[in-house]
């Protein structure tokens, strides 16, 4: 009789823990909803947006979705459900379920010309919906040469041919255009084939990256398969103070947090701060939520971003009357999106919750070489770093609002008596976003400040930024940019460090790394704050406690069971030995290989990106050769790889290897040096999306980096890339992996994700692009 009052008890102390006054959220790891087959010996946070990737899934489509009851949804969640085709009656989407997508926009850059490749190789001839494709022309806007204006040419015909909008060259950079012609609007999905798609989150969008074998199949069927990530929210508590910007937000969250707390994560920003950041910030901080590791970056629909579309709405009736009932931003159309305002449910689930406390916030540099290194400029001006180059540009911060923040320091120091030009020592390069901003910066006057300066123009687009064109970082100089990416040889050969507009306007005026001396310090303030939770204390106790009855209640509900089963007589067999695990095999096609082996090449770095895989300044050439391929192939992270690995190897990295940008090349590189397989602690998402794509198998084995780093770490000097003479064998057939380290040396084994029959039939045909040609062929 004991037993169902104890039941009783807990129950009820579970309804009133729902019922304290606060959103639910958990810091528990996030766990899938259904089982994977990612080749994973640790659950894995996000997997791959396939359907096929899950095990035992039907055949031919998405695994068949029950609906369910009302249950509190994020904003990512309502904004994915609109856009989700095909669910069963009732279903609401929740982070972890796989969807058929049907994205709002889908745009394509300079990259277009490869995806046009791939909708024609499929045999797709018809783009099914033209008004859902954007093409602009943006990163090698400098080149000149008849092979890239030939190719210019041919996306400009396929998008006359198709009646698909089109942007050439000097128009502004993808993103920008995305947002300021309202392709990018609040409440929907834009996805564009650039890692950078994350912008999108400033105004509201739902922004994420897809790669371009994804951008044909949206292009020829309108959709794409999506698994909705785990999903973080990070507050922004307090205000921020003078001379802080939305350039600092992202820089010190991305150097902060900086153990990829978010990594493979769509993130939401909430708190009380986001309230006093403008919506140019909010691009800014939501761009290089990319560099931070996520998927997205997403603000509120709010009071903050209506007023700016507002403004946008009245000043384009004021220049045009006809834009004021027919153009992309209209009065009527914000009356509805606020009418039919999305937000995050009360009570709506989160995979984590982090926050930063603006108020504490100074002027941030992230660097060198890396975003997850932050400095406070206060610690780096004592430091006298001499600067080479300097740059003001990209769809990071290359708005008008940033170029006043700069012609801004050089005003006051002309006002002050000072010299108002860049250091002789120094080469300023500006680039607008767009065309739009670009006037928009001629029009008040910032433009030209800049230029009288000593600032050399840059036509607007990407070019430095991606590493092309004139300007770059030579070997041995230092540059300091308002970009967002500052990787290794990216922007050149030398150290590149990243700071807001008027930090690097101060520092080209100074010829070191220098802020203007604007910022104003809060009383009290000596560090920043930050921390796991939602920065409300009381909301966090409240939280605690909860956490704490859960805890309690599944330990209740544990005894309860195991009293149950005693006083049935369940355990009366306890004597019997227990059965070994009977092992479970999975089917093999016919054609695909039981097992993989060979030799481990160790590469012994975290966080090596695309840019170290395949150097940026090779990805807009479509005339590359496989054997060149294969020549650059990770000769950013190490020039000596290429003469150390060999065909056959089995590339082994650390963790969130191929994070960066969407390009293909950086798993097709690898193909072409004829390495099978890539084993890591763990995967960037696009590059794992990548490699299902082309057919380089992954695998990630934690415990095989770790094996390695504690076998090789009494070295003083350690190599980049070395050959270590393990042998590491997968058996596919098993779902195990074996390690042999080294002659004579031990052997173990592990067990890994079951790889499905429909992966394995994408990578026997040669990846998704020969699949799916295989599949309308068959139809």
């Amino acid at each position: 009789m004991i037993i169902p009052v104890r039941r009783s008890l807990a129950l009820a102390a579970t309804r009133a823990a729902r019922q304290l006054a606060v959103p639910r959220t958990t810091t528990a790891a996030y766990r899938l909803r259904a089982p994977v087959a990612t080749y994973t010996t640790t659950s894995r946070r996000l997997q791959d947006a396939f359907h096929t990737q899950l095990e035992n899934a039907p055949e031919g489509g998405l695994p068949s979705i029950r609906a369910t009851p009302e249950v509190p949804q994020t904003l990512t969640e309502k904004i994915v459900q609109r856009h989700a085709v095909g669910l069963a009656p009732g279903k609401k989407v929740r982070s972890g379920d796989y969807v058929t997508l049907r994205p709002a926009k889908c745009m394509t850059h300079d990259n277009s010309f490869p995806v046009m490749t791939k909708f024609t190789s499929i045999g797709a001839t018809k783009v099914h919906n033209p008004k859902q494709i954007v093409l602009t022309l943006d990163h090698d806007v400098q080149n000149k040469s008849e092979t890239n204006l030939r190719k210019y040419r041919l996306i400009e015909e396929f998008a006359k041919l198709h009646g698909i909008s089109f942007y050439p060259a000097g128009r502004g950079i993808g993103h920008q255009i995305m947002i300021e012609e309202g392709y990018a609007w609040p409440g929907t999905v834009a996805v564009a084939s650039d890692s950078h798609s994350n912008t999108y989150g400033g105004i509201g969008a739902l922004g994420t990256p897809v790669v371009r074998t994804d951008a044909a199949s949206i292009w020829a069927t309108g959709q794409t398969y999506f698994q909705i990530p785990p999903i973080a929210k990070i507050n922004l508590t307090g205000i921020l103070p003078p001379g802080v910007t939305g350039k600092d937000v992202i820089v010190a969250l991305c150097g902060l947090f900086n153990n990829d707390e978010v990594l493979n994560h769509c993130i939401e920003f909430g708190g009380s701060g986001i309230s006093t950041i403008p919506i140019d910030d909010r691009i800014t901080i939501a761009n290089m939520t990319t560099e931070f590791g996520a998927l997205s970056g997403l603000f509120p629909i709010d009071h903050i971003l209506e007023s700016w579309l507002r403004a946008k709405a009245t000043t384009a009736a004021m220049l045009n009357p006809k834009q004021a009932a027919e153009g992309p931003f209209t009065h009527a159309k914000i009356d509805d999106l606020i009418q039919n305002q999305l937000t995050a449910d009360p009570g709506a689930t989160y995979a984590k919750t982090l926050y930063l406390n603006l108020s504490t916030l100074s002027p941030f540099v992230a660097g060198p070489n890396s975003v997850k290194v932050a400095t406070p400029i206060k610690e780096l001006e004592p430091q006298d770093i001499k600067i080479q180059k300097a740059y003001i540009l990209s769809c990071t911060n290359g708005r008008a609002s940033d170029f006043a923040a700069a012609a801004n320091v050089f005003r006051e120091a002309a006002k002050e008596g000072r010299r108002a030009t860049v250091s002789r020592h120094v080469q300023l390069y500006i680039a607008a976003a767009s065309s739009v901003e670009q006037q928009a910066a001629i029009d008040s006057g910032d433009w030209q400040v800049l230029l009288d300066a000593g600032a050399q123009e840059l036509p607007s687009g990407c070019g430095p930024c991606i590493g092309l064109g004139r300007g770059l970082i030579e070997k041995g100089e230092v540059g300091i940019s308002a970009s967002n990416r500052n990787f290794k040889n990216r922007m050149g050969e030398g150290s590149a460090y990243l700071a807001s507009p008027e930090v690097v306007a101060a520092s080209a005026l100074k010829g070191k790394i220098a802020g203007p001396g604007w910022y104003q310090k809060p009383e009290g303030v000596e560090k920043v704050i930050i921390g796991e939770g939602t920065g409300d204390h009381e909301v966090d106790k409240a939280l605690s406690i909860e956490e704490a009855l859960d805890k309690l209640i599944a330990q209740a509900e544990g005894m309860v069971a195991d009293a149950e089963k005693d006083l049935g007589g369940a355990a009366s067999d306890t004597t019997a030995p227990a059965k070994e695990e009977e092992e479970t095999l999975t089917e093999i096609l016919p054609g695909f290989p039981e097992r993989l082996e060979g030799e481990i090449v160790f590469c012994d770095a975290d966080n090596i990106n695309t840019d170290g895989i395949y150097p940026g300044k090779y990805t807009y050439q479509d005339n590359v050769s496989t054997e060149m391929m294969a020549q650059v192939c990770m000769e950013n992270y190490d020039k000596s790889f290429g003469s150390i690995a060999k065909a056959g190897d089995v590339l082994v990295t650390g963790f969130n290897f191929g994070c960066g940008s969407s390009r293909e090349q950086a798993a097709t590189a690898i193909l072409a040096k004829k390495i099978p397989l890539v084993v890591a602690g763990s995967f960037g998402n696009i590059f794992s999306r990548n490699s299902i794509n082309n057919a380089l198998m992954t695998v990630e084995v934690p415990k095989l980096i770790q094996r390695l780093r504690e076998t090789f770490k009494e070295e003083d000097k350690k190599p980049l890339t070395r050959r270590t003479g393990w042998k590491f064998v997968w058996d596919v057939r098993r779902s195990k992996v074996v390690v042999t380290e080294g002659e004579g040396g031990e052997t173990w084994s592990q067990k890994v994700g079951e790889l499905p029959p429909t992966v394995q039939e994408i990578i026997a045909r040669g990846g998704l692009e020969k699949w799916v040609k295989a599949k309308i062929s068959e139809n």
